[in-house]
């Protein structure tokens, strides 16, 4: 699972693993990309994601096929995201005493070093204390699988998840799909930490 909580950084950051075995090069080969998940199966919603990875799959070189049918690689895609799970980050706001300690350099009333626990000697019990907050992570993934239609092969598996503090499949298929094509196919049984910003990609492995 990606470290970054990506919905709350200004990038997107998905941890992509991959395995193949003798995908062919475009050469002409076409494709087709059903769903993996027979429920998702004629929505609409599959169809706009699915488009995505035709487009990639089109990028790359392959042709459309017509149809599943007369297709030469069968591109199985699947999407889904959890319930979420609740995590709770404490910040000590009043930690330390300052460069002269808890009463400054001239006693009880020390008018410099107090931090924002200390206001001219006065412990407040406002500015101290540890700040807790709640808020939920949630997990997203994309899998993209590869198959020989006519002999039924797997050829590729691929995998990207991330962890955001939104579920909306709306923002987090597009990335993931980006994230699982960037360097395709990539080197079997790799995994990969891919950060996605306006700016630019960047790639790394995951020890």
């Amino acid at each position: 699972m990606a470290v970054g909580l990506s919905a709350c950084a200004s990038s997107f950051k998905a941890d992509v693993s991959r395995f193949q075995a003798q995908l062919p090069a475009p050469q002409g080969q076409s494709f087709a990309v059903v769903a993996d998940d027979p429920a998702l199966a004629g929505g609409l919603e599959f169809a706009t994601y699915a488009n995505l990875v035709a487009a990639e799959m089109a990028e790359l070189g392959y042709t459309p096929a017509a149809s599943p049918e007369s297709a030469t690689l069968l591109v199985r895609f699947d999407y889904d995201v959890d319930n979420g799970r609740e995590r709770v980050r404490t910040t000590n706001v009043g930690a330390g005493f300052g460069r002269f300690g808890p009463w400054g350099p001239w006693g009880g009333f020390g008018g410099f070093g107090f931090q924002r626990n200390f206001a001219f000697g006065f412990y407040d019990p406002w500015l101290a204390g540890p700040e807790v907050r709640s808020f939920t992570v949630y997990t997203s993934e994309v899998d993209v699988k590869i198959d020989n239609n006519a002999t039924g092969e797997r050829l590729f598996e691929g995998q990207a998840q991330a962890a955001s503090r939104s579920n909306r499949l709306q923002s987090l298929v597009p990335n993931l799909v980006d994230a699982i094509f960037t360097d395709f196919p990539g080197n079997s049984g790799e995994v990969l930490r891919i950060t996605i910003r306006e700016d630019g990609k960047s790639v790394k492995p995951v020890n």
